[in-house]
């Protein structure tokens, strides 16, 4: 029977499948500091990314982190109004990180995501959607970073499965990360957070983009690099989930779990 996946360091590893979690010795509580959450996501997420939060809420063992969920706001609003069509987009979130380290037993995830939706709830939270991504991706000299995945633990946990998000064409970074069109944006238009977005790409050898450069040499930086550090995968679209978290929540008809050949 296959283990259910942990990480730590951004490395994989599994726990044994029917363990069962010992409630008395975790908490669930808000992590106030973006920084915490932020910092655990990407030290230990295989994307090592961290998206744009709006609640974030930590697993504890002894007062240590040892796993976090963290709710985004979606860059499109489309993302949760297509999924919850009676829903505000302010009233639905995306989970869009959630790593548990290798130390919490088999169905902590579970366990953890229940507690989790109730304190969204208590914030006016109507709908959870969330995305899993069966591709596997590999870094540059072919050593699996990622062995992709069908959202097993959503499943667990009831979610409604939607189908596939929209077939794209990815952009890998040499250690099998991907360079987002959002990373990309922020470079074009100069806004909020491209050090951070070229910064990744400096990571892996480009030369550093100038403070104050023009739309027209923000461009040329960004076509010389991402041509030079960047591979194309093609990506048949992630697999969606859905949860409402009110009983008058409307929500599509769901259709048969996928399995781990939907890759």
């Amino acid at each position: 029977m296959i283990g259910v996946q942990r990480w730590r360091e951004r490395r994989d590893s599994y726990r044994p499948a029917g363990e069962r979690i010992r409630p008395e010795l975790f908490d669930v509580a808000p992590i106030s500091s973006d920084l915490v959450a932020r910092a655990f996501v990407q030290e230990h997420h295989y994307s090592g990314t961290y998206p744009a939060a709006r609640f974030r809420v930590g697993l504890y063992r002894g007062g240590e982190l040892v796993g976090v969920a963290v709710f985004s706001h979606p860059c499109s609003n489309r993302v949760l109004t297509n999924v919850f069509t009676s829903t505000p987009a302010l009233e639905a979130v995306e989970l869009g990180r959630f790593v548990l380290l290798d130390e919490v037993p088999g169905n902590g995830e579970t366990w953890f995501l229940a507690r989790a939706f109730d304190l969204l709830r208590a914030e006016g939270i109507r709908g959870v959607v969330s995305f899993s991504d069966p591709t596997p991706r590999t870094n540059a000299a072919g050593r699996v970073i990622f062995p992709g995945h069908v959202g097993t633990i959503y499943q667990a946990h009831n979610a409604r499965f939607l189908g596939r998000g929209d077939a794209r064409t990815l952009k890998l970074l040499p250690d099998g990360r991907v360079f987002s069109n959002r990373a990309e944006q922020k470079i074009r238009a100069g806004s909020r957070g491209w050090r951070y977005a070229s910064d990744q790409l400096v990571a892996h050898g480009a030369g550093v983009l100038e403070e104050g450069a023009d739309r027209e040499a923000r461009l040329a930086w960004l076509e010389r690099w991402t041509g030079a550090l960047t591979r194309p995968l093609r990506h048949p679209g992630n697999l969606r989930y859905a949860w409402p978290l009110r009983k008058s929540v409307a929500l599509a008809t769901g259709t048969p779990y996928p399995k781990r050949q939907a890759a």
